[in-house]
């Protein structure tokens, strides 16, 4: 299973730290709002998002 996320869902989760890590992503990369992140089953287990 795959789970996608944007940036902006992140944001409001409040999970969009630990997604730039995962992504390798740092504060000075341009990322848009509705920019998609897919996420493995177990990335989003780790991160709250399916229990």
């Amino acid at each position: 299973m795959k789970v996608i996320i944007t940036q902006a869902e992140a944001m409001q989760k409040n999970i969009w730290d630990d997604i730039m890590l995962m992504f390798g992503r740092t504060e000075q990369d341009e990322v848009w709002d509705t920019e998609q992140f897919i996420l493995t089953e177990e990335q989003a287990r780790e991160l709250g998002l399916l229990k």
